[in-house]
C-alpha cells in the first residue's frame, strides 16, 4: 500500500474507533483491581449503614447515590432535581447519617486509589519499565547524559532536601480515623497476595471490623483542636512512614552509587510548636512539648529496633569471631546473664538498649517498655549511639555477616543519621511586626530609645547594628515586660535550651513574616543575641545559632525580595556572621499571600522573577564567599497555594535555583494524601529527590528567551488587574465570600488550633490565605487556582487578526518549550477539571443581597469560561485532563459521591445561619457541617 493511502488507512474513523476502543479496554483492564477494591468496601459500607442505622437509612443513602450518578454520569436532568427535593426535604438526623455515609465513601475510594497506584507502580517495575520521578528512572537519565555515580554522590554530600509539615486551619483529620484507616489500607493491600477463598473470607471480615470501627468512632472533636493534638497527628506520619520509608529510601540510592558513602542531605522539617504567626496557643512551652514529643518518637523507634536486633543477631563466639572492638562493646555491657555469655551482639545490644533507656529518661521522663537490666548512662548524643552501630556493623561485616547487616542494623544506622533524638527541625515562625513591638518595649524600658517604631528604616537600621556590636543585654533585670514582651523572649530562651538538649539540628531556622524591611531581620538577631543564641559582636566575629529566615509574601514583597537580601548583606559584620555560622541562607517565598494579593498567574510569576534575581544577587556574593543560597517553598495544598505535582514543580523552577537545595511544606489534607500509606509516601519522598537531583545536574531549564518573559509580564500584569478588580475593588465581594463559602462555618468549628484570621475583622486582606483557598474549593469554585488568566490572555491575543495569529503562536510555544508556563497550565487545568460552577450556584443561594450576588457569580461565570477558552487555545486541549486520564477517570467516578455532600452541606450552612440569628444552634446540624467539609476535602484530596 502506498504511504498516503496507508496514511490515510490509519486516520479513517474506523481506525481510529477501533484504536479508540482498544485504548478503552486496556485502560478497564488496568482498572480492575481498582474497581474491584472500590466495589468490595462500598459494599461493606453499605452493609455495615444497613445493620447500624437500619433498612430505612440503607435504602435513602442508595437511593441518592443513584441520583447523584444518574445526573452527574448520565445528565439525568430530572434526577437532578428529584435529588434536590429530596436532599432538601432530609430530617436533621438524616442529613448527618447521608453526609457521614458519603463522607466514609471518599476516604475509602482514597484508599482504594492508593493501592492501585502501588499495585500499577509495581506492575511496570516487574515489566521492567520506569516511570517519573522514581529515583530508577532519575539515575538512568543521568546516566544517559554521562554523570558519574562520583558526581552525583558529591552533589549529595552537599545537598539538603527538606520537606516540612505544617498545620492550618483547614485541618479536619483525626488521629482515630488515620489509624483505622490505616488498618483498611494494610488489608487492601494483602488482598493482592491471598489466594484461597477462605483467606479472602477472613480478609474481608477484618475489613468489615474496620469498616465497622469508622462508623462507630466520631468523626469530629467535641473540643478545638490544641497543639498537642496537631503534634500528636504530624507524628503518626512518622510511625507510619518517615521512619522506616526515608532509610529505604536511601537504601535505593545506595544500590544506584555502589562504592560511594550517600551523606545523610534528606532531613524531615516541622513547623508545628514552633509556628506562632497567628496563632497565640503556640507558646515556650508548646515548643518544648513538640521536642520532647519528637524525641520520644525517635527513641521508641531506635528502642523497638535494637531489641529486634538482639533477638535476631543470636549469634556465638563460640561459631564466628567478632573484632576486639565488638567484644570490648560487648564486655561494657551490663547483661551477666549466663546464657548470652558467649553472644557478643546480644549482649552489646542489650547493653546499648539501657543506654537508649537512659536516654529515654532523661530527654523525655518516660520510661522504656522493657527491662532486661536498669536504664543506664544516657547517650550524649546520636553520634555517641552512631558510634556503637557501627562497632557492630564493621564486626558482622568482617565476619561474614553482611546478610545479617543488611535487614535491620543498615536501616537503624541510617535512621539515627537522618532523625538524631531531635526526629524532625522544628522552625519557629512569627510576624515582623511582633518582634519590632519586643524591641521597641526592650529599648524603651531601658531608656535607649523612647519611640522605636516611629523611626525611619535607616535610623533603626543604625540603631540595631549599633547594638548588635554592643555585648550588653537590652533587658533589664527586675523591670516589668508585657505579657507579649516575656512570652516571645521564651521562646528565644526554649530554643537555646532545646537545642542544648536535643542537638543543634533541633532548631535551625527562624522564619520571619512579613518580611519587608532589612530591619525586620536585624531585629531577630538582636533577639537571638538577649537570649546567647548570637555570641560576639558584629565587628567583631559573631555568630548566629538559628538562620534568620526572610518570608517574601505578597507582590510588593516578592519584588523587593533582592533589594532587602542586597541592603542586609551590605550591612558590615552580616557576610561574615552568616559564613561564621556555616554559611547558609535560607529564604522562603510565600505561595498562599501572593496568591491572595494579586492572582495565581501573577503570584507564579513573581516568584519566578524574585527566584531569579536572588540567585543573581547570591551569584555576586559568591565571588569569593561561600555562602548557599537555599530556596523555601511554601507550597500549600491547593494550586492557588502552590500546590500540585511536586516534581514538575522543581524541575520546573528557574535555572540556578535548586543546586541540590531545597525545603518545602507539606500542609493540610495533602499530608494524608501523600504520606498516610507507606508505598504511597516513599514514592513521593523519592520524587522530592529525583526532582532535586535532575534539577541540579541537567539542568532542565534554561534562561527563557525574552519574548517568553515580555509575554508573561504582559499577561500577568492584565490577570492581576483582572483578579484585583473582583475580589479588592468590587463593592459587596466580602460579603459574597462570607456568604457563598463556608469561610464563616470553617472558622468557628473545630478544625483547627489557629484563628482563620490574623486580626478580628472581615478583611480579604486579613485573612489568612488558608482558609482563603481551602473555602474557595470547598463551594467548588477553586477561584485562587485560576481567576484572571483569562481575561489577561483576552487581553494579550488583542482584536488584531494579525497581531493575534503570531500571539498565539508565541503563547503555544512557550506552552511547548517553557517549563514553567507548562507547570502552571497543567496545574490550571487540573483545578479547572476539579471546579463545579453548576454545583457553585447552590452556594450563591446563601447570599442575602441577589443582586449583587448575581452580579459577582455571573463574573466569576465568565471569568471561568474566558480561562478554559484560552486553556484549550494554548494547549490544543479541548477537554480538561486530556493528558492526564488516570486524574481524569478518578474525577469522573468521585464526584457523583462529592456532589450530595456540596448539596447537603449549603442546606445546612442555610439552617445554621437561621439558627444562629435566633441563638438556637442545633449541635446536629454543626456535626453535619464539620463532617461535609471533612468529606469534601477528602474527595478532592488537594485541598489543604
Amino acid at each position: 500500500m502506498p504511504r498516503a493511502a496507508r496514511s490515510s488507512a490509519a486516520s479513517s474513523p474506523a481506525v481510529k474507533s477501533a484504536r479508540a476502543s482498544r485504548a478503552g479496554n486496556d485502560a478497564a483492564e488496568k482498572n480492575r483491581p481498582l474497581i474491584e477494591d472500590i466495589r468490595l468496601l462500598g459494599r461493606i459500607l453499605g452493609d455495615v449503614i444497613r445493620e447500624q442505622e437500619g433498612r430505612e437509612a440503607f435504602d435513602l443513602i442508595e437511593r441518592i447515590r443513584q441520583l447523584s450518578v444518574a445526573y452527574r454520569l448520565k445528565r439525568d436532568a430530572s434526577a437532578g432535581k428529584t435529588l434536590d427535593r429530596l436532599l432538601k426535604n432530609l430530617s436533621g438526623d438524616q442529613t448527618v447519617s447521608v453526609i457521614r455515609a458519603f463522607s466514609y465513601f471518599s476516604h475509602l475510594a482514597n484508599i482504594a486509589e492508593d493501592r492501585h497506584h502501588v499495585r500499577r507502580r509495581e506492575h511496570h517495575e516487574h515489566q521492567g519499565h520506569m516511570q517519573e520521578g522514581s529515583l530508577p528512572m532519575c539515575f538512568e537519565r543521568l546516566a544517559e547524559k554521562d554523570i558519574r555515580a562520583a558526581d552525583i554522590a558529591r552533589t549529595l554530600a552537599n545537598a539538603y532536601i527538606s520537606p516540612v509539615l505544617t498545620a492550618h486551619p483547614t485541618e479536619v483529620q483525626r488521629k482515630s480515623i488515620l489509624d483505622a484507616e490505616r488498618a483498611i489500607a494494610e488489608l487492601i493491600h494483602q488482598r493482592d497476595g491471598l489466594v484461597t477463598d477462605r483467606e479472602r473470607e477472613d480478609n474481608e471480615a477484618l475489613l468489615r471490623a474496620r469498616v465497622t470501627q469508622l462508623w462507630q468512632t466520631r468523626m469530629l472533636r467535641y473540643t478545638k483542636l490544641t497543639v498537642a493534638n496537631e503534634i500528636e497527628n504530624a507524628l503518626s506520619y512518622y510511625h507510619a512512614t518517615f521512619l522506616r520509608q526515608i532509610p529505604r529510601m536511601y537504601r535505593e540510592i545506595e544500590r544506584s552509587l555502589p562504592g560511594f558513602e550517600v551523606a545523610p542531605f534528606f532531613r524531615m522539617g516541622n513547623w508545628i510548636g514552633g509556628d506562632r504567626d497567628g496563632n497565640p496557643n503556640v507558646t515556650a512551652q508548646t515548643l518544648a512539648f513538640a521536642l520532647q514529643q519528637q524525641s520520644e518518637t525517635a527513641l521508641r523507634f531506635y528502642l523497638t529496633e535494637v531489641h529486634e536486633l538482639g533477638a535476631e543477631l543470636s549469634i556465638s563466639a563460640m561459631l564466628v569471631e567478632v573484632t576486639p572492638e565488638m567484644k570490648a562493646l560487648a564486655e561494657r555491657s551490663p547483661d551477666t546473664n549466663e546464657h548470652r555469655k558467649d553472644e557478643p551482639y546480644r549482649r552489646a545490644l542489650i547493653g546499648m538498649y539501657a543506654r537508649l533507656a537512659g536516654t529515654l529518661q532523661a530527654l523525655t521522663g518516660t520510661e522504656a517498655l522493657r527491662h532486661a537490666v536498669a536504664p543506664s548512662t544516657p547517650y550524649a548524643s546520636p553520634d555517641e549511639l552512631l558510634a556503637d552501630l557501627r562497632v557492630i556493623e564493621s564486626s558482622l561485616l568482617s565476619h561474614f555477616g553482611a546478610a545479617l547487616a543488611d535487614v535491620r542494623l543498615r536501616p537503624l544506622i541510617r535512621a539515627v543519621q537522618v532523625f538524631g533524638f531531635h526526629l524532625a527541625t522544628v522552625d519557629l515562625r512569627q510576624s515582623s511586626d511582633k518582634h519590632e513591638a519586643v524591641i521597641a518595649e526592650l529599648l524603651a524600658t531601658a531608656k535607649l530609645q523612647p519611640d522605636y517604631a516611629a523611626l525611619d528604616e535607616a535610623a533603626k537600621v543604625e540603631l540595631l547594628v549599633k547594638l548588635l556590636n554592643d555585648a550588653r543585654p537590652l533587658k533589664v533585670r527586675g523591670a516589668a515586660y508585657s505579657e507579649h514582651a516575656e512570652g516571645e523572649l521564651a521562646i528565644f530562651e526554649a530554643a537555646r535550651e532545646m537545642r542544648a538538649r536535643y542537638g543543634r539540628q533541633a532548631i535551625r531556622h527562624y522564619i520571619i513574616s512579613h518580611t519587608e524591611t532589612v530591619s525586620d531581620l536585624l531585629e531577630v538577631l538582636l533577639l537571638q543575641k538577649e537570649a546567647g543564641l548570637v555570641r560576639g559582636t558584629l565587628a567583631e566575629g559573631a555568630t548566629a545559632d538559628l538562620i534568620v529566615v526572610p518570608l517574601f509574601e505578597t507582590i510588593g514583597d516578592l519584588r523587593n525580595a533582592a533589594p532587602i537580601m542586597r541592603e542586609f548583606y551590605a550591612v558590615p559584620g552580616v557576610l561574615d556572621l552568616v559564613k561564621r555560622s556555616g554559611g547558609e541562607q535560607d529564604i522562603m517565598l510565600g505561595y498562599s499571600d501572593s496568591n491572595k494579593d494579586g492572582g495565581f498567574f501573577t503570584s507564579n510569576w513573581e516568584l519566578y522573577r524574585a527566584e531569579i534575581a536572588l540567585v543573581e544577587l547570591f551569584g555576586e556574593l559568591k565571588n569569593g564567599h561561600d555562602v548557599t543560597l537555599r530556596l523555601f517553598h511554601g507550597r500549600g495544598g491547593t494550586v492557588g497555594r502552590g500546590g500540585g505535582p511536586s516534581y514538575q514543580a522543581i524541575l520546573a523552577q528557574p535555572p540556578g535555583t535548586v543546586n541540590g537545595q531545597i525545603r518545602l511544606t507539606e500542609q493540610g489534607e495533602v499530608i494524608a494524601s501523600k504520606y498516610a500509606n507507606p508505598e504511597i509516601g516513599r514514592r513521593n519522598l523519592e520524587t522530592l529527590v529525583a526532582a532535586t537531583l535532575e534539577a541540579t545536574l541537567l539542568h532542565p531549564t534554561k534562561s527563557a528567551p525574552k519574548a517568553f518573559l515580555e509575554a508573561a509580564n504582559e499577561i500577568s500584569n492584565a490577570s492581576m488587574s483582572a483578579y484585583r478588580r473582583l475580589v479588592y475593588e468590587t463593592p459587596g465581594f466580602t460579603d459574597y465570600f462570607f456568604a457563598a463559602t463556608p469561610i464563616r462555618e470553617i472558622a468557628e468549628l473545630n478544625i483547627g488550633s489557629r484563628p482563620a484570621s490574623r486580626k478580628a475583622t472581615r478583611a480579604i486582606e486579613d485573612l489568612r490565605a488558608i482558609p482563603w483557598g481551602f473555602s474557595w474549593g470547598q463551594c467548588r469554585v477553586a477561584l485562587p487556582g485560576w481567576y484572571g488568566f483569562g481575561s489577561a490572555i483576552e487581553r494579550y491575543l488583542g482584536a488584531q487578526q494579525k497581531d493575534r495569529k503570531e500571539r498565539l503562536a508565541l503563547l503555544q510555544r512557550m506552552h511547548r518549550q517553557w517549563p514553567f508556563f507548562r507547570t502552571l497550565l497543567s496545574n490550571m487545568d487540573m483545578v479547572l477539571a476539579k471546579s463545579d460552577l453548576a454545583l457553585a450556584t447552590r452556594y450563591v443561594e446563601l447570599v442575602e443581597d441577589k443582586r449583587t450576588a448575581k452580579k459577582i457569580f455571573n463574573a466569576i461565570q465568565d471569568e471561568w469560561q474566558r480561562t478554559n477558552a484560552a486553556l484549550s487555545l494554548i494547549t490544543g486541549e479541548k477537554q480538561r485532563l486530556a493528558s492526564n486520564p488516570t486524574l481524569a477517570r478518578s474525577i469522573e467516578h468521585r464526584f457523583p459521591y462529592l456532589d450530595p455532600l456540596n448539596h447537603l452541606q449549603v442546606e445546612l450552612m442555610r439552617r445554621y445561619r437561621e439558627q444562629k440569628e435566633h441563638g438556637t444552634v442545633n449541635e446536629r446540624v454543626q456535626r453535619g457541617i464539620h463532617i461535609s467539609i471533612n468529606g469534601v476535602a477528602a474527595g478532592l484530596r488537594n485541598t489543604g
